[in-house]
């Protein structure tokens, strides 16, 4: 039994956060006016404090500190209202306090009486090391105008101070004062910044914080994950709550249960008699018992986190424990004092609770005993069961506390007792409870034991119902069968005084309703048992219906009042829960429970959330050796130096300067200008030696750069502290170094011949708000080095000529490690598959990079046409067609020249040609080829053989002209009609043709469709019905990615957004199962618009093998507009109208030209080869309080990946699904994920691209310290390759061998790992092999290391002084345990913190050694665990001590 003494050393965590939390309420009628208001919501804020500025304070005293103390204030009630929130303490420089801190609130006072109220206080220190605080000016912050107004603005503010105390807020005069600066003097030369802004992400975590309370984001919220930046409200993230099972639980009141209920009545019914108020007609009530109920709630120490469940316990005989301890089927309770054996002893719960914990030691389960009493009312002066005229009123008795987090106590599959208390203690209910503490009357017959002989305890046990097994499916049923038919034999309220008490393991208990107060002064289905009786000298009357116990609150009358507040569970309810299961079901067994489980998000930096820093951290002397490189400056279009706007620096965005600028032509360049190495532990200082990047900006294809090498200088000399900036320079195709030209630039031309009709404000709105990533890469070994984003903000030019920016940001990649194992562990062969992994963050380096917008003008003879005219209309009218065919043969050139006539409004009349076929046409008829399939490209008028042409011409001109030349062209007839009589049957059919395909192209309307991947394009087409009779037109489409709108709701929504101005129509179209397409009926001569909808999902996902390219310097844009990618496929098809007679009536012809889509975010992902990678990936919260919730939604470019997404629980985030299948190593595949916010999926959000390269995986189990080796087999492929090998942590896994070798084609070459790892834990680790020739990648490895901690042998502490830049030198003295002389290498897993006066020594057999360490100094206190290993010559590790090293 897990037994808890006392709830001060068992929830110290818990009880520190319920002190601290505890807050004042607000107006009762201020909340009742924000309830009339309609603001019952609660909404989330953020308040900045940044900077003060106090002139009016003297010079700095020595140790005087300032803090800012907030607090909530109703302006009409006169109250202060919430918590004080007091920000950390600073010291005043130059007149000015920087505070810059944040704190939060959610509050549904909504009103304009609702103010902040900020103090500024000095804080001086005393002797006894407290501090007097002296207030120095305090100001008002307004949050809301108006009742239907949320915030007046969501931005910066700029406060005064006031001279006094925030204590004058209280005087009469300014009582109903709307305006205080006419009353309050203001304090010259001060003044407070700060910004209020609506913060709706605090909306998922409202449930964990009370209303009105301020708070930072570095508070400890149990429930609330720990965020990195150390503010968990800026992006909250729930922790994952599980369910537990609380059953079994009993309730012991010392010295025994009727004692003590005899005591309780005896005072409740001696106050009513003190208070003189008998009835009507001097009758005196009884107060009895009526229920006995408990409360139970998690809380969090702010707060609980769901309304507290209600319970009504039953008294229980000695012999009667929770569920399973009743070894009878029924109890008896007698209220003859002769059965004492069998007289309840207890309370208990036949039922089980369900209970949502989460893994934190600051959570609390809550339980409060509340008894309901109630008296009488009327003539009658004997209680009964019966009664039905009572009055009713609740007390809380108890109340305990239990965390069940709070120590690695075991309390799973234990009983846990815990201490009830009661008093005037504060409590999480804020309710005054029965003490327990009150001295004994002298009629009293038995009184209270003294503290500490016995106290009230509640019993109980706790488990998680994800680890209860289920019992007998058979058993469970008959049992249930069992308890409902003794329910329905014994009846609700047992004659005799007895109650009859339902058999063990009943099912678990549903929340009930809850209970008002005329609900429980109505008949109880429980008897109601009284420890009183007419000879009893302690018989009183009870004042009156509704008057409160003199032991109640008002707080317990307004929290019983409202049904709402608890819910009851009634036991009745629990036999009928399950009652109609069949047999048959139960037979079948029961339903598996899934078990928890948290996969390893993708390690990607997620835009817009961790984007790198912008701002410069290096010095002067690396700025200047960076810019003595000489990089080409950038230009306006006259020759002078770009303007240069600060990263760091907020940016204004005027949309219509962008418009106005006469400048309509962009010029974006990137320059890559250097990057700087940091040291890390797993690589050498030259690491790395080229570089390449790749990127995708816009919708131009993604950019692959040449190599880039990272030039040093060895004339600069600089600290170890300050690496310098490696200057990049480009790399030509025979290896050579181009350092005339450092850097690397690209050029990306953006104007009026680039964009689209309206695009603009699209680019340039692509340009405000988002963020570009960049990787790069190893040129040398392929490895992802890492990646970085960069701002496009700043390439704005907001009508300037050119802007520049310099950026100097971090390249981070991340390392997955798992948790440490020590070698001799007993469980690590039973290691879940699934245990959780960290995922760290590591700066590789940083990356300068110079960006620059350029204006140029644009030439009015070059801009198409499309620019110039007003925005494509999105209905699509037919034309009528005016013009036909005016007679002749139906020739391919008439019908060609008819189509063109048709297609491009040509109004040109046509002369009747008798043009033969030629033999170009007759073996096309012979191959049953249609002449209206010929493209124009292929069918040239103008071809080389036109004699026959000519001939036809001649004749018909001598003919017309009646000359001799008439003759000829009937010879040339003749000969011709020769020539046909062996096609005439396919000439016959080849008119059908010409004829039908004339008359389609006449009925045809040619509409042109700008498509890119995930977006929907909306049209409507102008159907007409021509005829006189009414017609039921068929749809029919030739291309699953164009569709008819037939909902209602989703053709609304379009018409919205595209603002077409047409009419709708209500259940406008007839669907039926099997029909081609949609149908909709046509009055005759009536037009209608017919809703369409193109939308592509897939589009190509080719791309160039991994490996850097070669870009001509400064010729990088006529490159990246050459062979688009990434873009859906061009087509044409046709939508057909067919009328009632299966004959197109109009037919609308779409032809789609594909544009590049933009890349959002970039995820590269590894994983082995051939396996199925199955990824979540986090979504950013998208909730809008104001619109609802957000349908997420999600698609695939590849249809061979499974992606969805799902809302596995309201109010929690959401993820995204991918399931990927694998190809061999080295492939690498590529696809596309698009994010929908909007229900009909008009346009997607977000589109990720996404990037798996697949790797053979090898895993391998090793020890720290010591070295072990791997083979690995590399197989040659069709050609001879000159290969290497390259690991990520090159001092950590060493490929032998390591230079250049050749690889035959079809050979196998074995390669060998050595590796030697010094962190625990497990870890992945690539390596690459190599053509260097051609850079392109041959074979990828993935290494799954899982590294044991070793065995100590011994263990030794040392403390260091910090600071002084000495450090501290120690011994330790070892012995070789052989017989003979052995030589040894020393080994440390922090070199950076230790090192050795000999790493390698020789000595004898037996003899000692003395070993030299040399810690280095630290700068900051702290501790670290150093391991030091002695190795043989073959690495192998013989000792392993560890070095506790203490920095004070």
């Amino acid at each position: 039994m897990v037994k808890t003494e006392d709830i001060s050393s068992m929830a110290d965590g818990w009880t520190d956060l319920f002190k601290r939390s505890r807050f004042v309420p607000a107006p009762t009628q201020t909340v009742r006016l924000a309830a009339e208001s309609l603001f019952t919501r609660p909404h989330g804020f953020q308040l900045s404090l940044n900077r003060l500025t106090a002139a009016h304070l003297p010079q700095e005293e020595q140790d005087e500190t300032h803090q800012l103390r907030v607090t909530l204030f109703d302006r009409n009630h006169q109250q202060f209202f919430g918590t004080t929130w007091k920000s950390s303490t600073q010291k005043m420089k130059n007149n000015k306090i920087y505070f810059n801190q944040v704190l939060y609130f959610h509050t549904s006072l909504l009103l304009p009486s609702t103010l902040v109220v900020l103090e500024l206080v000095s804080l001086s220190p005393r002797p006894d090391g407290s501090h007097q605080a002296l207030g120095r000016g305090f100001t008002v912050l307004e949050l809301f105008t108006n009742r239907t107004e949320a915030l007046t603005t969501d931005g910066d503010r700029r406060l005064s101070l006031h001279h006094g105390s925030p204590r004058g807020l209280l005087h009469p005069l300014l009582k109903d004062t709307a305006d205080y600066s006419s009353l309050l003097k203001i304090i010259d030369g001060t003044h407070l910044s700060c910004g209020v802004k609506n913060h709706r992400a605090l909306v998922s975590v409202m449930h964990l914080l009370p209303e009105n309370v301020l708070v930072s984001g570095d508070e400890n919220i149990p429930g609330l994950a720990v965020s990195p930046t150390g503010d968990a409200l800026l992006r909250p993230q729930l922790l994952k709550m599980l369910p537990f099972t609380l059953n079994r639980l009993t309730v012991s009141l010392q010295p025994s249960l009727q004692r003590f209920e005899s005591q309780l009545l005896q005072l409740i019914n001696a106050d009513c008699h003190n208070t003189k108020q008998p009835g009507p007609e001097g009758t005196l009530r009884t107060v009895v018992i009526q229920e006995r109920r408990l409360h139970v709630g998690v809380h969090n120490g702010w707060c609980f986190l769901d309304n507290p469940q209600v319970v009504v316990l039953e008294p229980r005989a000695s012999g009667v424990r929770g569920q399973e301890d009743s070894s009878s089927k029924q109890s008896t309770l007698v209220k003859d004092s002769s059965a004492t054996p069998s007289r309840p002893q207890t309370l208990g719960l036949r039922s089980s609770l369900e209970l949502r914990l989460t893994n934190h030691q600051a959570l609390a389960i809550v339980f409060q005993l509340e008894y309901v009493f109630s008296a009488a009312i009327g003539r009658e002066t004997t209680l009964s069961a019966t009664s039905t005229s009572r009055a009713a009123f609740l007390q809380s008795l108890r109340w305990g506390i239990w965390c069940p987090f709070q120590e690695p106590a075991d309390w799973k599959r234990e009983e846990i007792q815990l201490v009830l208390q009661g008093g005037a203690k504060p409590n999480p209910h804020g309710v005054m409870v029965y003490s327990t503490a009150v001295s004994s009357k002298p009629q009293s017959p038995a009184p209270i034991p003294a503290a500490g002989t016995a106290q009230d305890t509640i019993t109980f046990w706790l488990s998680s119902s994800l680890e209860r097994k289920a019992s007998s499916p058979k058993a469970s049923l008959r049992t249930k069968q069992e308890d409902v038919s003794r329910q329905r034999r014994s009846p609700s309220s047992p004659s005799k005084g007895q109650k009859h008490i339902q058999p063990a393991s009943p099912p678990d208990s549903p929340q009930g309703p809850g209970l008002s107060l005329s609900q429980l002064a109505a008949t109880s289905r429980y008897p109601t048992i009284s420890h009183s009786s007419s000879a009893l000298p302690w018989q009183q009357s009870f004042p009156s219906l509704l008057h409160p116990s003199p032991l109640a609150s008002a707080h317990q009358l307004s929290h019983v009042a409202c049904s709402a507040v608890s819910n009851i569970a009634h036991l009745e309810m629990d036999l009928q829960r399950d009652g109609d299961v069949l047999p048959l079901i139960q037979d079948e067994g029961d339903q598996l429970q899934e078990l928890p489980f948290t996969p390893v998000h993708a390690p990607v930096i997620t835009l817009g959330m961790n984007v790198p820093s912008s701002c410069s951290v290096s010095s002067r002397s690396s700025l200047a050796h960076l810019f003595s490189a000489g990089f080409p400056d950038i230009v306006d279009c006259s020759g002078q130096v770009a303007e240069v706007l600060d990263p760091t620096e907020p940016l204004p965005f005027d949309p219509r300067r962008e418009e106005t600028d006469l400048l309509q032509g962009n010029l974006l360049v990137f320059q890559f200008l250097a990057f700087t190495r940091l040291p890390t532990a797993s690589v050498g200082p030259d690491w790395p030696e080229n570089i390449y990047v790749t990127f995708q900006f816009y919708r131009f294809p993604p950019v692959t750069s040449q190599q880039l090498r990272l030039l040093t200088s060895d004339k600069v000399h600089h600290k170890a502290g300050d690496p310098l900036p490696c200057i990049l320079a480009s790399i030509n195709k025979d290896g050579t170094v181009n350092t005339g030209s450092p850097g690397l630039q690209l050029q990306f031309r953006v104007d009026d011949s680039f964009l689209r009709s309206g695009e603009k404000r699209w680019f340039l709105r692509y340009l405000a708000l988002h963020t570009m990533h960049i990787d790069i890469w190893d040129s040398d070994s392929l490895l992802l080095i890492g990646s970085t984003a960069i701002e496009l903000k700043y390439m704005l030019r907001q009508s300037k000529p050119a802007v520049q920016a310099l950026h100097e940001v971090e390249v981070l990649t991340t390392d997955y490690v798992g948790e440490d194992t020590l070698l001799a562990s007993t469980d690590m062969g039973r290691r879940s598959a699934s245990s959780p992994m960290k995922v760290h963050t590591i700066v590789r380096g940083r990356l300068h990079i110079r960006t620059g917008n350029i204006g140029c003008s644009v030439d009015n003879s070059r801009r198409r046409a499309a620019n110039v005219m007003p925005s494509h209309s999105h209905i699509i009218t037919p034309r009528e067609v005016t013009s036909g065919f005016r007679g002749g043969r139906l020739s391919s050139r008439n019908i060609f020249q008819l189509n063109a006539c048709f297609n491009f409004t040509a109004r040109n009349a046509a002369q009747a040609h008798r043009l033969e076929m030629d033999g170009n046409r007759v073996s096309l008829f012979r191959r049953r080829i249609r002449a209206d399939t010929i493209k124009p490209e292929e069918h040239n008028l103008k071809e080389a053989d036109s004699g026959r042409r000519k001939l036809s011409c001649m004749a018909a001109v001598h003919q017309r002209e009646g000359k001799e030349g008439a003759k000829a062209a009937k010879v040339t007839d003749r000969t011709k009609e020769a020539q046909l009589c062996q096609v005439q049957p396919s000439e016959e059919h080849s008119k059908a043709e010409g004829i039908a395909s004339m008359l389609s192209q006449a009925i045809t309307t040619q509409h042109l469709l700008y498509a890119s991947l995930g977006s929907a394009e909306y049209m409507e087409f102008v159907l007409k019905n021509p005829f006189n009779v009414p017609q039921t037109v068929s749809i029919h489409i030739d291309d699953p990615e164009l569709s008819v709108i037939t909902d209602t709701e989703e053709w609304r929504y379009f018409k919205a957004l595209t603002k077409t101005p047409t009419p709708l129509e209500e259940n406008m179209f007839h669907l039926e199962d099997g029909a081609p397409g949609p149908r909709v009926y046509l009055r005759p001569k009536e037009s209608i618009h017919i809703p369409l909808k193109y939308q592509s999902f897939l589009c190509d996902h080719t791309m160039a093998l991994q490996g850097p390219s070669f870009l001509p310097p400064g010729k990088g844009s006529p490159v990246a507009k050459k062979n688009l990618s990434n873009i859906v496929a061009a087509k044409t098809f046709k939508v057909t109208f067919k009328a009632e007679d299966s004959k197109p009536m109009a037919i609308c012809q779409v032809n789609v030209e594909p544009t590049p889509h933009v890349v959002d975010q970039t995820f590269r992902l590894y994983h082995p080869e051939l396996c199925f990678l199955k990824k979540a990936i986090r979504l950013p919260p998208w909730h809008d309080p104001a619109d609802g919730d957000t349908d997420i939604s999600v698609r695939c470019s590849d249809p061979n990946i499974i992606c969805q997404t799902r809302m596995l629980v309201p109010g929690e985030p959401q993820d995204v699904y991918l399931k990927v299948p694998g190809s061999p190593s080295p492939h690498k595949k590529k696809f596309f994920v698009m994010v929908f916010t909007d229900k009909w999926m008009a346009a997607p959000s977000q589109i990720w691209q996404m990037y798996v390269h697949f790797l053979e995986r090898v895993d391998v189990s090793c020890v720290t310290g010591q070295r072990i080796c791997q083979s690995l087999v590399l197989r040659g492929k069709q050609a001879v390759r000159k290969v290497k090998c390259f690991s990520s942590h090159p001092k950590e896994i060493e490929v032998d061998p390591a230079a250049v070798f050749v690889l035959p084609p079809a050979a196998v070459q074995e390669l060998q790992l050595k590796l030697q790892p010094w962190q625990a834990g497990s870890r992945f680790l690539y390596v690459n092999a190599v053509d260097v020739e051609h850079r392109r990648l041959v074979t990828a490895w993935m290494i799954c290391l899982n590294v044991h901690r070793p065995v100590l042998s011994k263990a030794f502490e040392v403390c260091v002084p910090v600071g002084g830049g000495r450090g501290s030198s120690r011994k330790i003295t070892y012995t070789n345990p052989y017989t003979k002389s052995h030589t040894f290498l020393l080994r440390s897993d922090h070199p950076d913190m230790l090192q050795f006066k000999e790493d390698k020594f020789q000595i004898g057999g037996g003899e000692n050694y003395t070993i030299g360490l040399r810690f280095a100094a630290s700068q900051s206190p702290g501790s670290a665990e150093i391991l030091v290993y002695v190795n043989n010559l073959e690495e192998k590790t013989e000792e392993t001590f560890c070095v506790k090293v203490k920095y004070s």
